[in-house]
């Protein structure tokens, strides 16, 4: 994989991790109600999730490219498609997630971690999401080292956006400034993942 192709995988991996949702929200429930190392565990263990859905969705790709190339074409058009719904769903609703922390009792780091896991692993949407990214990544010649890059670019993504989340947001002044910039960020997901989709279309 060149330099310039990890680059493109590594954006899109940095601003799929970004985009709000119910991820985020956990993540900063479990920050805001239980502490810090709550929200750092919850963050972890969703990228242990997400690494997961990432190896089953690259090893997948690679066997459907090297057997069958006309139905692997199909599904990178389909994947195409579906990325340019994802970036208009995203443009159109820009949608901010509830930041209200809800105070009870305090969880323990393993119930925050399974809050993280289950969120990711009980999320098909993940297995769609990455067919339809990996589909324009995967190549017939592509090696083992490759696909392994793949999935740790995505995992390791993902534990440091929601780790950094923890981080920075344990702090209560800066939720009113995540509230304020959430739209923005989601619209700028919008737009690149539509420019990956016309990547496909448009060689």
């Amino acid at each position: 994989m060149s330099l310039m192709l990890w680059f493109s995988l590594l954006l899109i991996c940095v601003l799929g991790a970004m985009s709000p949702g119910p991820s985020l929200a956990v993540v900063l429930r479990q920050t805001v109600s239980n502490g810090r190392g709550h929200g750092i565990a919850a963050g972890c263990a969703h990228a242990l999730g997400v690494g997961l859905w990432a190896m089953a969705t690259v090893w997948g790709l690679g066997l459907l490219v090297s057997r069958h190339e006309t139905l692997y074409q199909v599904l990178t058009w389909l994947g195409a498609a579906y990325l340019i719904w994802l970036g208009f769903n995203a443009l159109r609703h820009a949608a901010t997630p509830d930041l209200q922390a809800q105070r009870g009792g305090q969880d323990s780091f393993w119930q925050a971690a399974r809050s993280g896991a289950l969120i990711s692993l009980l999320n098909p949407k993940l297995a769609v999401f990455f067919t339809a990214l990996f589909s324009q990544f995967v190549t017939v010649n592509q090696t083992l080292a490759d696909q392994w890059l793949m999935v740790a670019t995505a995992t390791l993504v993902d534990g440091l956006w929601y780790t950094l989340v923890a981080l920075l947001f344990s702090q209560a002044h800066l939720l009113a400034w995540l509230r304020r910039h959430l739209k923005r960020v989601e619209q700028l997901t919008g737009v690149v993942l539509i420019g990956l989709a016309v990547r496909v279309v448009v060689p």
